[in-house]
């Protein structure tokens, strides 16, 4: 933040501080002490959480017409998706997929949504949901 600051990046900086508020907020909730901080696993929950609020906020904001403030919303996408770690490419979830779908025995699409579960629980935080949803709808096409 301090470099956002110096360079006085008023985006960066107010997306940041957010973010430290919703952590704060986080750690209040569970009451814990500020002091004690966030487990790293939490910590990037809350980002994807706040980036997931920024796009949806975008597209309300483009269904709406404001386009000024759609690009906004995701730009605070963009600057808090830098500090996430980098998501699993479609190929290496279709690996992972198949090994599942094999390992569980299912066959039939009806079974696509135990084994969606499946996949999202083992690749918890490294995949996004929506690839691992195209990824396993393909498998039954």
């Amino acid at each position: 933040m301090e470099v956002s600051m110096k360079a006085r990046d008023s985006l960066k900086t107010d997306t940041l501080r957010m973010l430290i508020a919703a952590m704060t907020n986080q750690m209040k909730a569970g009451n814990r002490m500020l002091v004690e901080g966030l487990p790293d696993d939490e910590v990037i929950l809350l980002i994807r959480r706040e980036v997931k609020k920024r796009k949806e906020a975008a597209d309300a904001f483009k269904s709406a017409g404001r386009l000024d403030s759609a690009a906004k919303e995701l730009m605070e996408s963009g600057i808090l998706s830098a500090y996430l770690p980098a998501q699993m490419s479609e190929e290496d979830v279709r690996v992972v997929a198949l090994k599942k779908k094999e390992d569980l025995g299912i066959t039939d699409k009806k079974d696509a949504g135990v084994l969606m579960g499946r996949i999202m629980k083992e690749l918890a935080g490294k995949a996004d949901g929506n690839t691992v949803k195209t990824v396993v709808d393909s498998l039954f096409s």
